[in-house]
């Protein structure tokens, strides 16, 4: 083998690499994405949800008569902040 064929090959074989690497960043950089916009998604689930649980508790808290208003709405914002335990968004006081 002479030495532009052996350049040339070397040559060949570096390329060959450098283009799987680049290939390859993309779709990690990807998924990683996809799993971070999952998790938000979850997150908000959760929330919804802990909201709807919370209108349903503040709406049977003001049909019966032992608690008065603000006591009710206190009532629904511990219900609230449950329901955000799980997702990281708790906000301190």
């Amino acid at each position: 083998m002479t030495l532009k064929q052996s350049f040339a090959v070397a040559l060949s074989g570096l390329l060959i690499a450098m283009s799987g690497a680049t290939v390859s960043a993309p779709a990690d950089a990807q998924t990683q994405g996809q799993d971070r916009r999952q998790e938000r998604g979850d997150s908000r689930d959760q929330k919804r949800e802990g909201k709807q649980d919370a209108r349903e508790a503040k709406k049977e808290c003001r049909k019966g008569d032992e608690k008065s208003r603000p006591e009710c709405r206190q009532d629904k914002r511990e219900a609230k902040k449950k329901a955000r335990t799980g997702t990281g968004d708790v906000k301190e006081p």
